[in-house]
């Protein structure tokens, strides 16, 4: 993929000062390229570490960055609320300093923006910076009538026990890197500029494996030592995009080549699954741990043949399997793009592990991706009884923003 024009250097000032409002800008052309989680025939031998911080992905296009970006090494989530009195214009500004500060930052243009001086010395890094939309912004700024049908609120899962301090938000960012000081300068300096204008509420941080770490592209492993993400949907899927991205021509209008995402921040009860020995393991997830093929397969990219049966007549895959309980063909169809990170934040009281998955996927509409694959793993998933959902969010993350123009643009000028 070419390296995109950078753009014209911002000054720090610049970013970080309030600006007024412009007119309203279309979108260009050219969507955010980039290859999927879950690819481990994506090509062959290993990432130089020499190469990480040389890597760029376009802040501009069609759809935003860190959507179908490869996921990165490191991962910052947040959720910001408006502060009391600020209307539509204000947050408009907030959008445009955040649009503008994060277009300079994913270019490498971190010398020129970065009072911190975090990541000075390093080059962007695969650096991606993702904003959504809360339901309870449109309430806010008095946008009721555009707020999509699509978000309205997740139904309540009987698994469910949401902390509400970490769930929810109006505005959301989302920051992936592959170095740590990359992603924490972003996150600093993304925070600076919603001073006076919003408030954090709530901050995730987590993590995933790094490039060049395997001696060739491997899919991604969780912390329960499953490789995790090989089921996504696929770039070469006629129906991919409709299954992702809200189409040209669809509602709302300003939602055209958006997405919606869905975060849950899941703890693993890893002292327990640690305990099975690994063919129960494999049994309930429906897949060998040692390559990700599925049981009675050949490799990780073996499709999953839910008819199969042993000597005995009984399944290959069980019955409550969780890959089979997920399998959009179990599911009419429904599907979503997963693209998380792994997180670790110490001990709980008990001395269990405070550890897990930060859990994003994305899709065209919650409705027919999310919801319908969520309830029927409420009902009857193998692996439910070894997970927790602590934390949940739901947000509408518009198309791309046109150079000129700012995340939202269309919503907050229409």
């Amino acid at each position: 993929m070419p390296e995109p024009t950078a753009p014209r250097p911002i000054s720090r000032r610049r970013l970080l000062g309030t600006a007024g409002a412009t007119g309203a800008a279309g979108l260009a052309a050219g969507a955010t390229g980039g290859t999927l989680l879950g690819t481990a025939h994506a090509g062959s031998g290993t990432t130089p570490l020499t190469s990480i911080g040389t890597t760029t992905h376009p802040f501009h296009g069609t759809h935003q960055p860190g959507i179908t970006s490869p996921l990165q090494t490191h991962g910052h989530l947040l959720a910001y609320d408006l502060v009391p009195g600020t209307d539509r214009r204000g947050a408009a500004a907030l959008l445009r300093r955040w649009s503008q500060l994060a277009a300079a930052l994913m270019a490498g243009e971190a010398a020129d923006v970065d009072g911190t001086h975090i990541a000075l010395d390093a080059g962007p890094s695969a650096l991606t910076v993702t904003f959504g939309f809360g339901a309870a912004l449109f309430d806010t700024l008095g946008l009721t009538d555009a707020r999509p049908t699509a978000l309205a609120p997740l139904p309540e899962f009987s698994a469910d026990a949401l902390d509400p301090d970490r769930s929810g938000g109006e505005l959301w960012i989302q920051i992936g890197a592959d170095d740590a000081l990359v992603a924490v300068s972003a996150l600093r300096l993304l925070h600076r500029a919603a001073a006076g204008s919003a408030v954090q509420r709530w901050q995730m941080t987590g993590f995933n494996r790094t490039p060049g770490a395997t001696a060739r592209p491997m899919s991604q492993r969780n912390l329960m030592g499953q490789i995790d993400g090989t089921n996504n949907p696929q770039p070469g899927d006629e129906d991919y995009d409709r299954r992702i991205f809200v189409p040209a021509q669809g509602e709302p209008p300003w939602m055209a080549g958006g997405s919606y995402a869905v975060v849950r921040r899941i703890r693993m009860l890893l002292d327990p699954w640690e305990e099975l020995a690994q063919e129960e393991q494999e049994r309930v997830i429906g897949r060998r741990k040692s390559d990700g093929a599925p049981l009675g397969g050949d490799s990780e990219t073996t499709p999953v043949d839910l008819a199969a049966l042993d000597g005995a007549g009984r399944p290959v895959i069980p019955v409550n399997a969780h890959v089979r309980v997920s399998s959009p063909e179990t599911n009419d169809g429904a599907a979503m793009l997963r693209r998380p990170f792994s997180y670790h934040d110490g001990l709980l009281p008990d001395g269990a592990p405070d550890a897990g998955l930060l859990f994003v996927c994305w899709q065209a509409d919650p409705l027919r991706g999310f919801v319908p694959v969520q309830r029927k793993l409420d009902r009857g998933d193998a692996l439910s009884p070894f997970l927790r959902h602590e934390a949940s969010a739901l947000f509408a993350v518009p198309g791309g923003a046109a150079r000129g123009g700012y995340v939202g643009q269309e919503l907050l000028e229409g």
